[in-house]
């Protein structure tokens, strides 16, 4: 923190700011917000104070209060690179990740030395799918800083993505020789699933979460990768035990309200009950392909067949859908689904088109692609309005072993449903509730893919597949495995090889599951 961005500000509250602010580096909200209190009550307009005020509002979830206090930072100080990167780090937390992309580029151009700017555009365009551009943004934060391990492990991911499994290892264990602690440089080994942690990595990860100089971030990342190869050795107890212990750390940088996502899910179906008159033209939206479902039910092994056709571009998790939405809730000041049932045929057109527009760099090489956003089964019925001709696959698997892969997963931001069994289980029946509403409205109707089902008959469950999105059977989609492309997703290691059999993992587990199995209203061991 410079002198300049602390100027004005008085001896007492210029310690309270950067109190504030190692507190926020630290992601511990509440701390920064104790320390900030005393020094927003004395300057509320001050710049330095807006922006940390920005970060802890960005930290609690609420986006709107915090992109509304950076923005109003930035106009007081629109040269300072670092302000473009915070309002660009708000606006990424809120899925606004062009306006994100935008704010950093501009901190780049204002700064080009700014290493953070240059590795958080990297991270934005990984979340906006455009890998070619991230992997150039975070070479550049390497050259500019050799030492920045988190933009190494970054690039590590990036070639992991590519398929490039045994650079991506040297990659992590060279961020790991140099800086033991990193989180995300533990995890890339542990998601990479082909062995790559091994015993002697037990140890050395449990030393890691005890490191001085790791953030909570790390040690969420370390715990997850403890998990994995504690499971790896068959000692599921401390496995389930390292789970808990990340995710109660997760959780006190971020809450979820179990309570209420189910009642935005009910005002979201509700807006769609009955279904509203969408776009006119039945095939509006026949290029694009959607694959939803809960993460870990799936949904990339799903993207990896159909993109194996050479009629479907597999694109991966796209966020332009909900990014239309937002432009319309913005245009109308109205927040989704609140202008649902004032819209128009045509102005579910012009929605569609919009998406397509948006998405038109995906159909360059082949006629269709997919869109493999998990969580867009809420927009069902938003799709269907905007887009008749759009296919659309709601991928299925037994939920405890849903539940239990998403508890052992390390999600993205945005996936804090996935921290207890309790939250797991109600965010699950949200999402059975209204897939099998929609699934029973014949002008609406969506295709159940079911991944047990797969397993045991791939071939017939290919077959349906394809037959679902009006695709003629090519023998390739039954070879997937051999398909080369691109995959961001927990699943890249194992879409790369034929179908297994043994992929079930609550067994092995048995009791200790008891809870999950509870909060899902299945019998536990015992009964």
């Amino acid at each position: 923190m410079t002198a300049a961005r602390l100027s004005g500000l008085d001896d007492t509250a210029t310690q309270r700011v950067i109190g504030a602010a190692r507190a926020l580096a630290l992601g511990r909200a509440e701390q920064a917000a104790a320390q900030l209190e005393l020094a927003r009550q004395r300057y509320p307009e001050h710049p330095e104070i807006l922006r940390l005020h920005a970060g802890i509002l960005n930290l609690h979830g609420d986006y709107n209060g915090a992109r509304q206090a950076m923005e109003r930072a930035v106009a007081l100080r629109p040269l300072d690179a670092l302000y473009h990167n915070t309002l660009a780090t708000i606006l990424g937390s809120a899925g606004d990740f062009d306006a994100a992309i935008r704010e950093l580029r501009r901190a780049c151009e204002l700064d080009p030395a700014l290493v953070t700017a240059w590795y958080n555009l990297g991270l934005m365009l990984v979340r906006s799918v455009r890998y070619e551009e991230a992997a150039d943004a975070l070479r550049r934060a390497v050259q500019l800083d050799p030492d920045n391990m988190a933009a190494r492990a970054q690039l590590g991911e990036m070639l992991r993505v590519q398929g490039r499994d045994d650079e991506a290892v040297a990659e992590y264990r060279k961020v790991i020789a140099a800086q033991p602690w990193t989180g995300m440089a533990w995890w890339g080994l542990a998601d990479l699933r082909t062995g790559a942690l091994g015993a002697d990595d037990i140890p050395r990860m449990d030393a890691a979460l005890r490191d001085a100089h790791a953030t909570d971030n790390d040690r969420i990342a370390t715990g997850f990768a403890l998990a994995m190869a504690f499971d790896e050795q068959g000692r599921y107890d401390e496995a389930l035990g390292a789970l808990k212990h990340a995710n109660a750390i997760a959780r006190l940088h971020q809450r979820w309200s179990a309570t209420g996502f189910s009642r935005l899910v009910d005002t979201v179906n509700q807006a769609f009950a009955p279904p509203v008159a969408g776009a006119a033209d039945p095939d509006l939206g026949r290029e694009a392909i959607f694959i939803v479902g809960l993460p870990r039910s799936g949904t990339t092994l799903a993207e990896q067949i159909l993109a194996s056709h050479s009629e479907v571009e597999g694109v991966g998790e796209l966020p332009d859908l909900a990014l239309v939405l937002a432009e319309e809730s913005r245009r109308l000041g109205k927040a989704y689904p609140a202008w649902v049932q004032g819209a128009t045929p045509a102005d579910w057109r012009r929605l569609g088109q919009r998406y397509l527009e948006r998405t038109a760099r995906w159909r360059h090489r082949r006629p269709r692609f997919t869109d493999k956003l998990p969580g867009n089964w809420i927009h069902i019925g938003a799709i269907r309005a905007m887009l008749p001709g759009a296919a659309i696959i709601v991928c299925r698997r037994d939920p405890l072993e849903t539940c239990l892969s998403c508890y052992r997963q390390l999600l993205p931001p945005g996936n804090e449903w996935s921290r207890t069994p309790e939250d797991l289980a109600g965010f699950w029946r949200d999402f059975d509730r209204t897939v099998s509403h929609w699934a029973g409205v014949p002008s609406a109707p969506v295709y159940q893919h079911d991944y047990e089902t797969l397993i045991a008959e791939p071939e017939a469950a290919i077959r349906h597949l394809l037959d679902a999105c009006g695709l003629r059977f090519e023998d390739a989609c039954l070879h997937f495995y051999a398909s080369r492309r691109d995959v961001r997703s927990p699943s890249a290691t194992q879409v790369r090889r034929p179908l297994q059999t043994d992929t079930a993992r609550a067994p092995r587990y048995g009791n200790l599951l008891d809870p999950m199995r509870a909060a899902l209203g299945l019998p536990t061991s015992g009964s």
